[in-house]
């Protein structure tokens, strides 16, 4: 049989039946498209938050405990800043006012604010002015020259040493370098510039910090009241 008379034949015996497929396959595609359109904002976060939990503890929205109403969380606050005030020797007022300032960050950044104050308190001990002799200033030891980008972000230069912005340059920084390497732990060990340092002793030292100040948090946790009997 002359090939082109049998590719009319198929053509002709099975047209309608591809054409029904056809306008099958199209009107899937167009639910799909729709689907697509109303609900892929939620999967592109659910997408984010996934590779987030596989990057390691870098996302944050809220408190580091669980079920904290805001009372309680002001009062943990208060709590915490207590137990700093007496480690690293600093006003209770002063290390109140960093840990709010870690908090507005975490949430801001999108980790974890004690990691933040674990940061601090590893870099500078909660010296505000503290500065090293490679340059890096404040409490979170941000080196202007290597992040200038960030520093325009919240004023400028003298940006660096007021305490509330070095801990969001600081947390923005750490956020960056969380990212690029895959995990906290390596982010940590970038951020000190220790990244060749397989045994991330530095790393190590941040998150023990990270431990301790929930631990206090815990500890010192106000026990919700016992709910009125009923009359």
């Amino acid at each position: 049989m002359n090939t082109s008379i049998w590719i009319q034949q198929a053509i002709f015996r099975y047209g309608r039946a591809f054409s029904v497929v056809h306008n099958g396959l199209a009107l899937v595609g167009l639910v799909a498209l729709t689907t697509l359109i109303v609900y892929g904002g939620r999967f592109a976060n659910e997408a984010i938050d996934a590779r987030a939990t596989a990057f390691g503890q870098i996302q944050y929205s809220g408190s580091p405990t669980n079920d904290v109403l805001p009372d309680q969380e002001n009062e943990q606050h208060r709590v915490l800043a207590g137990n700093l005030s007496r480690r690293y020797r600093v006003a209770a007022d002063a290390a109140e006012q960093f840990i709010g300032a870690a908090f507005e960050a975490g949430r801001q950044v999108g980790i974890d604010p004690l990691l933040i104050l674990a940061v601090v308190a590893v870099e500078s001990r909660f010296n505000p002015i503290a500065e090293s002799e490679f340059g890096a200033k404040g409490l979170m030891q941000v080196i202007p020259r290597h992040h200038q980008d960030k520093i325009e972000q919240v004023g400028g230069a003298q940006a660096v040493l007021d305490p509330m912005s070095n801990i969001l340059i600081g947390a923005r920084i750490l956020k960056q370098y969380i990212r690029q390497t895959g995990s906290v732990e390596s982010g940590l060990q970038f951020y000190n510039g220790a990244l060749a340092d397989t045994s991330n002793q530095y790393a190590l030292k941040v998150i023990a910090e990270q431990e301790r100040m929930r631990q206090a948090m815990r500890v010192n946790r106000p026990l919700a009241r016992a709910p009125a009997p009923a009359v």
